[in-house]
C-alpha cells in the first residue's frame, strides 16, 4: 500500500517558515492505529487526513505524533490550500468552512474560545505575568513585556503540569501592524513548542479583542520559524486567515 502525503508550510508565504503539516487526501480513513503511526513517522505538529464526501464536503481529522486532537488550525489551512482555498470540513469540532479572501489569503471560520480568568498555578513561574486564564482547550498567560514572550525559555515540565492541551504565552504587539505576540507550548500532545498555532488564536483573538476593544486583529507567533495570523471576531466564532506554501510530496510504502 502506498500513502501519498503533501507537506505544506502554513501561516506563511515563505518556504521554511510558518508551521509545516502533512496532508493526505483519501477516499476513506485508514485504521486509527495507522494514521497515528504515520503521524509519528512524519514527526510534524500535525498530520491531517482528508476524506471526500459524496456531497462535495470533506471529513477531516488531525493527529500529532502522539494523539488525535479536536481542533487544528494550521493543518486545516494546509488542507484548504491543497483543495484550492475553498472547502467545508466536518470535524470533531463541528463544521469548519474555508474560503479565499480577495488578497489571496485563506479565511477559516472557527469556534471562538474566550478564556476565563483563574488563579495561575504557582509552579508555572512565568516572568511578569499579569493575567492567567483557561478556555475550553487551552491555558493563556499574558505577560507584561513582549520581550519576555520572545525570549522565554520554557520549563516544559511545569507547563505539562497544567494538564492543558496548550499553554499560550502572549503580550501586546511590539512592532507596527502586530496587535499581539504569542508562543505556544504543547508538551502534553508531544509538541514542545508549536511553530504557528491556528487553534490558539481562537483563544488569543477573544482575549485581545476584549483587551483592545477591537474585533479585527493581527497576531505574530514568535517561534523560531514564525508566522502571522489575521483574526476577526464574529460572535461566538472567529475568522482566522493565513497563507500557505506547498513544500513537498511524500510517498510512504506501508
Amino acid at each position: 500500500m502506498a500513502l501519498e502525503l503533501t507537506t505544506v508550510d502554513a501561516f506563511t508565504d515563505t518556504p521554511f517558515a510558518g508551521n509545516p503539516a502533512a496532508i493526505a487526501i483519501l477516499d476513506s480513513f485508514p485504521p486509527d492505529s495507522l494514521m497515528q503511526a504515520v503521524a509519528l513517522e512524519m514527526n510534524l505538529s500535525e498530520t491531517a487526513y482528508v476524506v471526500r464526501r459524496g456531497d462535495g464536503d470533506h471529513d477531516l481529522r488531525w493527529f500529532t505524533p502522539t494523539v488525535e486532537v479536536d481542533l487544528c488550525g494550521h493543518a486545516t489551512l494546509a488542507a484548504a490550500h491543497l483543495l484550492g482555498g475553498r472547502a467545508r470540513f466536518h470535524t470533531r469540532s463541528g463544521l469548519l468552512q474555508c474560503a479565499p479572501a480577495d488578497d489571496g489569503w485563506i479565511e477559516m471560520d472557527f469556534p471562538a474560545d474566550r478564556p476565563v480568568q483563574v488563579e495561575p498555578p504557582v509552579e508555572l513561574g512565568l516572568p511578569g505575568m499579569v493575567w492567567f486564564g483557561t478556555g475550553r482547550w487551552d491555558a493563556l498567560a499574558e505577560l507584561r513585556e513582549p520581550s519576555s514572550v520572545r525570549n522565554l525559555v520554557p520549563d516544559l515540565t511545569r507547563i505539562a503540569a497544567t494538564g492543558k492541551r496548550l499553554v499560550i504565552v502572549t503580550a501586546a504587539g511590539d512592532r507596527p501592524g502586530i496587535d499581539f505576540v504569542s508562543r505556544v507550548f504543547a508538551p502534553n500532545t508531544g509538541i514542545p513548542e508549536d511553530p504557528v498555532t491556528g487553534s490558539a488564536h481562537c483563544t488569543l483573538a477573544a482575549h485581545w479583542g476584549r483587551r483592545l476593544g477591537r474585533e479585527v486583529l493581527v497576531g505574530e507567533q514568535a517561534s523560531p520559524r514564525g508566522g502571522t495570523v489575521r483574526t476577526r471576531l464574529n460572535g461566538d466564532r472567529v475568522v482566522l486567515a493565513g497563507q500557505a506554501v506547498t513544500m513537498a510530496h511524500v510517498t510512504l510504502t506501508i
